[in-house]
């Protein structure tokens, strides 16, 4: 448990350790992850399910960052990450197959 504890106490110290502007791109990265999951798992017409499950994981995932970034922001964040996904999928076929939108 200690060993679990020092890890993730590694990681967190690596992240904040980056810039800014890093940071933010590490995390939207993650969030392009997040909504396809989302997509995949919820399917469409399911705007609000998806951002509320993306906003449950990047809380869980980001802790500290989610107490200082206004919901606004952090919706912003997802809207792009949303456009990047669809187009991947419109440019991927594997990515399609990922999601079930084939």
């Amino acid at each position: 448990m200690v060993v679990v504890h020092l890890i993730c106490l590694g990681m967190l110290y690596r992240f904040f350790k980056l810039p800014t502007k890093e940071q933010i791109a590490k995390i939207k990265e993650w969030l392009l992850y997040a909504v396809t999951e989302a997509e995949k798992e919820l399917g469409g017409g399911t705007g609000q399910l998806k951002l509320r499950q993306v906003y449950d994981l990047f809380v869980q995932r980001f802790p500290t960052v989610a107490a200082v970034i206004s919901f606004d922001t952090f919706s912003g964040w997802v809207d792009e990450a949303l456009e990047q996904m669809r187009e991947m999928l419109e440019q991927n076929q594997s990515v399609q197959k990922y999601v079930g939108t084939y």
